[in-house]
């Protein structure tokens, strides 16, 4: 929705490394969550520069096509880019991945942090419909990570790295990773924007005329009109396959109730509530 406005190019995950496209980021993320900080920024710094400031990197782009299709992708990437740089425009970086590497990027390219927070079992569910699993030991393959971040999730990180567990139980881990971290961004950088998905959903129209202010961007009919458009009631409560992003953003909140069984939401409630409880209200469950 941010992306609606002019004055912005939108930036899809560059750390996301099924996301991988050279020419727009040429920087290479070997592990979903890779953590980029002071002491190992040397591997990433010049290539996510180039990427913030919208210069294509033709040779790593040209190199990557195979097919007319990927030929079109990069010549459309490459002109929205020139075009973006042309007009000035601010990047809008999104990128779930890049969430443990939030301090190294605003205090490198000094970027105006929105994190958006989603409750728990909204997590899990979402992880559960997708059928998506996280391998943890790309956790234990970061020493910094483990080190800066996730030093008390350690014994756990590594049971469930050697083990297969259930996609609930591994959802419960990785939120609490995560929404720990959270919480000490929310305590070390009150000037961060941080937002629960929830409250977005209720109020859409006003609660991103809040983001677009504290962004210093400009809120606009035609943003307001398409917020609605994209969030009203008209759409789908759920996304189906092959589905775009409209959604019936009330409806919405509470899908993990049909997406949990009654014993998942306990365990999910029960296994984050020391991090969810600082977060949201027992009405919340």
């Amino acid at each position: 929705m941010i992306a609606k406005s002019p004055a912005v190019r939108y930036i899809h995950e560059p750390f996301n490394p099924d996301a991988f496209r050279p020419g727009v980021c040429a920087a290479r993320f070997p592990r979903e969550f890779t953590y980029v900080c002071a002491e190992n920024a040397a591997s990433y710094v010049d290539n996510l520069r180039r990427c913030f400031e919208m210069r294509y990197a033709f040779r790593e782009g040209l190199a990557a096509v195979s097919t007319p299709a990927e030929a079109l992708r990069a010549a459309r990437d490459s002109a929205r880019f020139a075009f973006s740089r042309w007009r000035g425009a601010r990047p809008l970086v999104k990128d779930p991945h890049a969430i443990f590497s939030a301090e190294w990027l605003q205090g490198t390219f000094g970027m105006d942090v929105i994190v958006v927070i989603r409750h728990p079992a909204a997590f899990v569910g979402s992880l559960k419909k997708a059928r998506w699993s996280f391998r943890f030991n790309q956790f234990l393959e970061q020493p910094l990570l483990m080190q800066h971040h996730l030093r008390r999730f350690q014994p756990e990180i590594a049971d469930f790295a050697r083990r297969t567990v259930s996609i609930v139980d591994q959802g419960i881990l990785l939120w609490n990773a995560i929404y720990a971290v959270v919480l000490k961004y929310k305590s070390d950088h009150p000037e961060w924007i941080f937002v629960r998905h929830e409250d977005l959903s209720r109020e859409p129209v006003s609660a991103f005329f809040d983001v677009f202010q504290r962004l210093r961007l400009e809120y606009p009919h035609s943003v307001r009109r398409a917020v609605a458009d994209f969030s009203g009631p008209h759409n789908p409560a759920e996304r189906h396959a092959g589905s775009n992003v409209r959604r019936d953003s009330v409806s919405n909140i509470r899908n993990w109730k049909k997406r949990l069984t009654v014993d998942e939401i306990s365990r999910v409630k029960e296994g984050t509530m020391a991090i969810a409880g600082q977060l949201y209200e027992e009405a919340e469950w």
